[in-house]
């Protein structure tokens, strides 16, 4: 997709010039696609970096994800309450 972009960037000045625009004008159309041609990459590449560290963090478990040993379950025991011992019956 770039490629074509920087194809454009070259292109579109060659035809304004043929149609009777003037060098400086068709100059200064070249330098402002370049500028959002290279804007573009930049927003391009970023996310495509985001998506990768998405796709990578959705395949890493959770507890992983924040520095926990695996104890079982996400939140550990730090949050306090009740819980049910193993001779508890639950309604």
């Amino acid at each position: 997709m770039v490629r074509w972009a920087a194809f454009s960037c070259v292109l579109v000045p060659v035809v304004l010039v043929g149609y009777g625009t003037s060098l400086a004008g068709a100059t200064g159309t070249a330098l402002g696609l370049a500028a959002v041609t290279g804007a573009c990459r930049v927003l391009l590449r970023r996310s495509e970096r985001g998506a990768a560290q998405l796709r990578a963090a959705e395949r890493t478990p959770h507890h992983v994800q924040h520095g926990r040993a695996d104890t079982g379950d996400c939140h550990g025991d730090r949050h306090g309450g009740r819980h049910a011992g193993g001779n508890t019956p639950v309604d």
